[in-house]
């Protein structure tokens, strides 16, 4: 019987942050909490959540981090050592002034203005444990920040970040059999080396920007090869290597993606990751996703339009990145331990000089030229924002790129 119980678990009723003040209040140590001897008596600010003035002197009223909103006390300035989260309340409270027309801070903060500086105490801090659970969840060297400064929106809590495509029920994915035995695949390929079945032309160059034409396939070199990790033949395999931001945009395309670092041309972004499902399976979960409003499907169709991507619910940074009909990134298909071409990992390449703050984009129904006789094979299908899998089925949906190019409609 208890050999059936492995797998077993049930949601804990009390919250993590709960379990902390449980133990601080018992005077009990737990690692996995974060509470050590060293700490155990110690009183963290979590935020600043109220503020006022009594004879010259500054107090705080302040969210103690392990703590029940309960134990919340007033504070002089004097015995608080966090100057950050001072600055931030501050920066805060002089936004709502501005908005309500107020030129000096009062003594005293009315109710209202107090539970608004509470409230984006709070979805800061949803926001902040949202980051560092991704940061802690992916392996890639790129780290994801979040950033919304528009309204009280929380990323979805129905979203799982995962670094890896999720196989679904029915599909088998075999692994490659050989690799080459190149020392040195740039200099001295052995047999054509990898991308071999790219007519024998190394994808990259030596600072790792593709060189080959949207359309054609990307053949890495993979774990059975006798290159080492420093191959150029490995780009995509490393993972988003760019400090990337999710953050809310501000005229109603709800969350996007934007680079915190410079981008060269033609350089490796991310990879379009999901769970793979059938085409059928695809269909089926088209018709519920269009009736919520929003949906995240993405075609393999290299070869067959066998396989789909669904993102909706488990997926990377890409699952936020918007449309345009200008984008700044474009769609390859990477072939590396897996090589059925109808699974090829989607990756996200630069197409041009992307700036530091600058928005990610991809054009959701990406066509490749049908004159260039190399690249007739690819023709990605990506359907969001409640647009329907199947194409006897697309309603007309605005585009809100705002560039210059703008179709007006998706479809």
């Amino acid at each position: 019987m208890a050999e059936n119980l492995n797998d077993c678990k049930v949601t804990c009723k009390v919250s993590l942050e709960g379990l902390e003040s449980l133990c601080r209040a018992e005077r009990l140590q737990c690692k996995d909490l974060g509470v050590t001897k060293s700490n155990v008596n110690e009183y963290e600010v979590e935020f600043l959540c109220d503020y006022k003035k009594q004879k010259g002197e500054e107090f705080y009223f302040v969210k103690w981090k392990g703590f029940p909103e309960c134990q919340n006390t007033w504070e002089p300035k004097g015995n608080l050592k966090c100057s950050k989260l001072i600055k931030q309340f501050h920066q805060d409270l002089n936004h709502e002034l501005r908005a309500l027309k107020k030129r000096s801070i009062p003594k005293k903060l009315d109710k209202e203005l107090s539970l608004t500086l509470t409230k984006k105490a709070k979805h800061r801090r949803s926001l902040q444990q949202w980051q560092d659970l991704v940061n802690q969840t992916h392996t890639h060297p790129g780290r994801i920040f979040v950033e919304n400064k528009v309204d009280f929106e929380c990323p979805p809590k129905n979203f799982t970040y995962i670094d890896n495509y999720r196989v679904g029920p029915g599909i088998m994915i075999n692994e490659v059999a050989v690799g080459c035995e190149c020392k040195n695949c740039v200099e001295e390929p052995l047999n054509g080396c990898c991308p071999g079945a790219s007519s024998h032309r190394m994808a990259y160059t030596d600072k790792g920007q593709v060189r080959l034409k949207a359309g054609q396939p990307i053949y890495e070199c993979n774990s059975r090869c006798s290159c080492g990790p420093d191959c150029l033949n490995r780009v995509v395999q490393k993972g988003i290597q760019f400090d990337l931001c999710i953050f809310k945009t501000e005229n109603g395309r709800g969350w996007g993606v934007k680079t915190l670092q410079h981008i060269r041309k033609n350089m490796f972004v991310m990879e379009y990751i999901g769970e793979i499902i059938t085409s059928e399976e695809a269909e089926r979960r088209g018709q519920i996703y269009d009736k919520q409003g929003s949906t995240y499907l993405f075609d393999l169709d290299y070869i067959e339009d066998v396989y789909t991507v669904d993102a909706a619910y488990h997926g990377n940074v890409s699952h936020f990145v918007n449309h345009s009909c200008n984008p700044n990134l474009q769609v390859f298909n990477v072939f590396v331990n897996n090589i059925d071409e109808r699974l090829p990992r989607i990756a996200l390449f630069s197409t041009r000089a992307i700036r530091a703050g600058e928005e990610l984009t991809f054009d959701y129904k990406m066509k490749i030229d049908p004159f260039d006789t190399e690249s007739t094979k690819m023709d990605t299908s990506f359907s969001q924002a409640g647009l329907p899998c199947s194409p006897k089925k697309r309603i007309r949906v605005e585009c809100r790129c705002g560039s210059d190019s703008c179709r007006k409609y998706l479809f």
